[in-house]
């Protein structure tokens, strides 16, 4: 048995996901969730369950003590919110507190899981990678930009003498998304029936356990503050509900909308939101961050982790059975 390591934000739809890789590599893993969180992610699971907060530093130092290394895979991955500030929260504040914790318990290791988000955009759409520069002021909504600042933080406590490695997913699809992420929740309403239109932009389609498997995979074999890009299929979105509706005897997604046609809907969206207290079906953010394809280079994993990603295909008929297992169609 390798030895203990937590798992931050373990019963969500990645953390749960590395928790389950952890375990098939052998490790003894220990679940770090909120008092109030469901925890179904995790039934059935041979884990050590212990309820903390980021926004709690004494908690996270309870959970933290005996283990080798972190995986810091908690966020609030929204692109609305009622309150902003409480994106920023947990992803900037949150995170400088865990590793704060992971220093003063002098951790082996720590994988911080950031996001593709944080990375810059090549304007002709070919793959973006680590090295593509972007600044925070063209971060996009309050979860790009306290993704961009929570990574950077990470690089400085790298750069101050912690050994972190970061990881940047791109759009994981696959089982045990409950909530559902916003690519998920786009998913699902393609399975539903409920996406006849679409807008020409695309995306970077990874299986959650591919990714996962990097999160270990990162912790073995990383280099202290460097970041890796665990992507796999650049598709277009009409592309990628073509597949969906397929798989889910639909009919396809037939009109094609402009941006700016699409806009005052979202914004009608948020308005109603604000006045029902429902996470809207369509957010400003969400159609700025469409006018430009999000395709990402996995290379450097591939050739410095020995990373792969399977088909994406088989991530979205993944993602779809366990949405109809779980009755929400």
């Amino acid at each position: 048995m390798n030895a203990r390591v937590l798992v931050s934000g373990a019963n969500g739809f990645v953390g749960s996901a590395v928790v389950l890789a952890l375990l098939r590599h052998g490790y003894a893993v220990r679940a770090l969730a909120r008092p109030s969180s469901d925890i179904r992610n995790l039934d059935g699971v041979e884990v050590e369950i212990v309820r903390g907060d980021l926004l709690d530093p004494p908690s996270l130092d309870r959970a933290l003590t005996a283990c080798e290394g972190l995986f810091h895979v908690a966020a609030d991955y929204r692109l609305w919110a009622r309150d902003p500030r409480a994106i920023m929260r947990t992803n900037l504040r949150g995170t400088h507190n865990i590793l704060l914790a992971a220093a003063r318990c002098k951790l082996r290791r720590v994988v911080h899981t950031s996001s593709v988000a944080t990375l810059g955009l090549h304007a002709d759409a070919t793959p973006a990678d680590e090295d593509t520069q972007a600044r925070l002021a063209a971060m996009i909504g309050t979860y790009k930009r306290s993704k961009f600042l929570s990574e950077a933080l990470a690089r400085r406590c790298a750069q101050a003498g912690q050994d972190i490695v970061i990881v940047n997913p791109s759009a994981p699809i696959g089982p045990r998304d409950r909530k559902p992420t916003p690519t998920g929740r786009t998913i699902l309403d393609a399975a539903r029936g409920r996406m006849p239109a679409y807008v020409d932009t695309g995306l970077n389609i990874v299986h959650v356990d591919d990714v996962a498997e990097g999160h270990v995979l990162a912790y073995e074999r990383g280099q202290s503050g460097r970041r890796y890009v665990l992507g796999g299929t650049d598709m277009s979105l009409h592309a990628i509900l073509e597949i969906v509706a397929e798989c889910s005897g639909r009919r396809g997604p037939w009109l094609r909308l402009p941006h700016a046609a699409v806009m005052p809907v979202a914004y009608l969206a948020e308005a109603w939101a604000k006045v029902s207290g429902r996470t809207p079906t369509l957010s400003v953010d969400a159609v700025k961050l469409a006018r430009h394809p999000m395709y990402f280079s996995s290379h450097r994993a591939e050739v410095e982790l020995g990373y792969r990603a399977r088909p994406a295909r088989e991530a979205l008929v993944d993602a779809i059975q366990w949405f109809r297992e779980q009755g929400y169609f």
